[in-house]
């Protein structure tokens, strides 16, 4: 197949406000050309209704009737999605009949993974159906449940991205792609046949989450509040006890089973430091699960901002932490490029999961096609 434009959405669980767009050439297996991509801001009052729609899933919880916002939510981010793609064609110079396909993640309001007892379960916003009939282009949507119903974790699907992005890079095993958005996930690639992905442990989330309770502000911009605490190790040690960091993968986890809770009764800075370096401590209980343990991260997500982490990743992972965008890459945009990627993939009827990723009992396809 001849590479063709897709246009990638992503919108995580941290709820920064923004809608990653990005354009990709891909045929969903190389990448051709990086297009334009942007972070549109969502409109302040489907940000208020989006906040109100995690609360309300996590009450939810996968017993009985959906809650009645899920639709209104479904509808008004969808609509708002489908501008922000509109208007990221048209400032790149295409129009909508250049776009081969548009990945549609959705909004993530719960995921949980599934056990022995039980298969997993999940739920993103979004309706491909309306999306496509508003741009009139083929869409990719709903990418994780097919892999949940097989048995598999339905995360990460970055995977095959990141692969495709290594194949260019470093094919020796050396080399890694930690995501650091609500979750941390990585991926690793042998340079042959074997690619490994899963969540490692919070990312963003939890200390997000910190620092709008304490009334100070969004995040912990540039690391500040972090760099100016001093760890509580003693607290550290029992956070890194969670069986979850020792657990073979595949594993999968939702941004609300690591919360700011585990910062209860912490000073500020005290909290901030302990959240930032409790993340970069699981990143490095995830690299001793791999077969061979990379040397190197590429950091792409909203966390390769935090100076603090990036720090803690050498000094308590063990491992050099690089920017995405010291590469090349684009590291606001990967996730949404992911999207794009995997979009194409379904297209094409290429699987999207795989064993080594999420579980799934063999490569499978996913995603459900609109349009």
């Amino acid at each position: 197949m001849e590479p063709i434009w897709a246009v990638g959405l992503m919108t995580g669980t941290v709820l920064d406000g923004n809608i990653d767009v990005a354009l990709l050439k891909t045929d969903g297996e190389a990448i051709d050309t990086f297009g334009a991509y942007t972070l549109a801001p969502y409109p302040p009052e489907i940000r208020l209704l989006l906040e109100e729609t995690l609360q309300q899933a996590r009450a939810w919880n996968f017993e009985g009737p959906e809650p009645a916002i899920f639709s209104k939510a479904e509808e008004a981010l969808t609509r708002a999605q489908s501008q922000a793609v509109k208007d990221l064609v048209t400032s790149a110079g295409l129009t909508m009949a250049d776009i081969g396909i548009v990945g549609f993640h959705g909004q993530s309001v719960l995921h949980r993974a599934p056990t022995r007892e039980r298969i997993g379960a999940t739920r993103q916003l979004g309706d491909g159906e309306l999306m496509a009939s508003i741009l009139g282009t083929k869409v990719a949507y709903d990418f994780r449940t097919a892999d949940v119903r097989a048995g598999g974790q339905g995360a990460p699907l970055a995977a095959a991205y990141h692969a495709a992005l290594l194949r260019s890079l470093d094919t020796s095993g050396d080399t890694a792609v930690l995501n650091l958005g609500g979750v941390a996930n990585i991926t690793w690639w042998d340079g042959k046949d074997l690619v490994i992905a899963f969540d490692t442990g919070p990312a963003n989330a939890p200390l997000n989450d910190f620092m709008k309770m304490r009334g100070l502000g969004e995040m912990d911009r540039d690391g500040a509040l972090g760099a100016s605490g001093k760890v509580d190790e003693e607290r550290l040690a029992k956070l890194l006890e969670h069986p979850y960091l020792t657990a073979p993968y595949p594993k999968s986890l939702d941004r609300f089973d690591f919360t700011a809770a585990m910062a209860d009764g912490l000073d500020d800075a005290t909290g901030a430091a302990t959240l930032s370096a409790f993340t970069a401590s699981a990143v490095g209980k995830a690299l001793d699960l791999l077969p061979h343990r990379p040397k190197r991260l590429i950091v792409s997500g909203g966390g390769r901002r935090n100076p603090t982490i990036m720090a803690m990743l050498e000094s308590r992972a063990g491992v050099t932490a690089v920017s995405a965008d010291q590469f090349g890459w684009r590291g606001d945009a990967v996730e949404a490029e992911c999207f794009a990627f995997l979009a194409v993939r379904v297209l094409r009827g290429l699987p999207i999961s795989f064993p080594t990723t999420t579980g799934a009992p063999k490569p499978l396809q996913g995603g459900r096609l609109a349009g």
